[in-house]
């Protein structure tokens, strides 16, 4: 992996906006309805051509394809295993949720109103059978699409996002809920293996961390802290002999854009995600409710040889981040763990669903990627002026 040797390096976390051709063929699938397998095809690979490209306009330094051809950055995966079926009745939320929900009720039954815009509507999937891996055709494609998309341009490396193993389905078959992460972590342990062969960056998204060890009046803090230990040994056990420089961590709060007063501090599991045995490690920064995080940095010691990405660009809200503010945090992380250690990123994806009203307005997503860019060469100018 890219380390920022004589420059700040950018990068992002992965997912896109799709562009509406696209979703309107995609919709079509996920209902089971006939679509153009041809077109959807086809589709998918000219905009991951597009977002590449404009990543690289932009000044990102270490692209990804922007999930173009997957439905979600979690729920992508249920159509490369064997063993699940459609849940009935109820869609789980995660804990966190359901508290502000509980909190906040009128601000989320608007905001969950924005879901009917996405593709297909949340839906959690029942494991019914032994998990198998059958991906393999569609991870080839999207490394295929994604090297085509690279040729010709000026960036550094790529990266792919895969999901970790964890309870984003849930499990009828399995006597444990260990056994159960174990499968999911044999199986998509094919699909990194596959990324990191292709000689790209592997990312591991892990939205599920931060949750476990959130605040959840059925489990004692003694409790919560044991699972979310379980969670990282679940996650190295599907990373094992994957070369450790090939990976990056992604783990943040979640697709909850509300108030978020049930947060966990990220001194609660910022050990935790130094376990993880990858090369960087990306979290949320410009999310107001964990921007002064910095100071944890003061009493952590970053492990030699890996490297942060902090995330200088907020993925929810429309505001872009003037280019001064993220050079004053670059500056402020390498002070804390070196200049070499830092690649500026953002919090989260900006279309973590494929949906007609993405997080943020495609047209943004682009500006706030030309001010990371900016704030990170106004940074290596204060860095390396020596």
């Amino acid at each position: 992996m890219k380390r920022s040797t004589e420059r700040i390096l950018t990068t992002h976390v992965g997912s896109l906006a799709r562009p509406r051709d696209l979703l309107e063929i995609m919709r079509e699938k996920e209902h089971g309805r006939p679509y153009d397998p041809a077109a959807f095809a086809a589709g998918v690979r000219r905009a991951v051509a597009d977002v590449v490209r404009r990543q690289a306009e932009r000044g990102i330094d270490v692209v990804a394809d922007g999930e173009q051809g997957k439905v979600s950055f979690a729920s992508y995966v249920v159509d490369r295993l064997d063993g699940f079926r459609p849940a009935s009745g109820r869609n789980d939320l995660p804990g966190s949720w359901t508290r502000e929900i509980q909190q906040f009720p009128e601000y989320y039954e608007d905001y969950l109103k924005k879901y009917s815009a996405a593709v297909s509507p949340i839906s959690t999937m029942v494991c019914t059978g032994p998990v198998s891996y059958r991906g393999q055709q569609a991870v080839r494609t999207d490394i295929a699409n994604l090297k085509a998309a690279m040729e010709g341009l000026e960036v550094e490396e790529a990266f792919m996002p895969a999901i970790v193993p964890y309870g984003f389905t849930r499990n009828e078959h399995y006597r444990t809920e260990e056994e159960f992460v174990e499968a999911l972590g044999e199986a998509l342990r094919e699909e990194y293996q596959a990324i990191v062969d292709a000689g790209l960056v592997l990312q591991v998204d892990d939205p599920m961390l931060t949750e476990i060890v959130s605040e959840d009046p059925s489990k004692t803090p003694a409790e919560r802290r044991r699972a979310a230990e379980q969670h990282v040994e679940a996650i190295n056990h599907a990373l094992r002999g994957i070369p450790t420089d090939r990976v990056r961590y992604h783990t943040c709060y979640g697709l909850n854009h509300g108030p978020r007063l049930h947060d966990a501090p990220m001194t609660a599991w910022v050990d935790l995600m130094l376990k993880v045995d990858a090369a960087a490690y990306s979290f949320e920064v410009a999310n107001p409710r964990h921007m002064h995080e910095w100071h944890v940095w003061e009493s952590v010691k970053l492990p030699a040889g890996k490297a942060l990405i902090p995330g200088f660009l907020g993925h929810a809200n429309n505001f872009v981040e003037h280019p001064e503010l993220i050079a004053d945090q670059v500056v402020t992380y390498a002070g804390l763990v070196g200049r070499e250690n830092v690649l500026a990123g953002a919090d989260c994806g900006f279309s973590s669903r494929a949906s007609f009203a993405p997080e943020v307005h495609p047209t943004v997503v682009w500006a706030k990627f030309e001010a990371l860019a900016e704030g990170a060469r106004l940074a290596s100018t204060r860095l390396w002026s020596d």
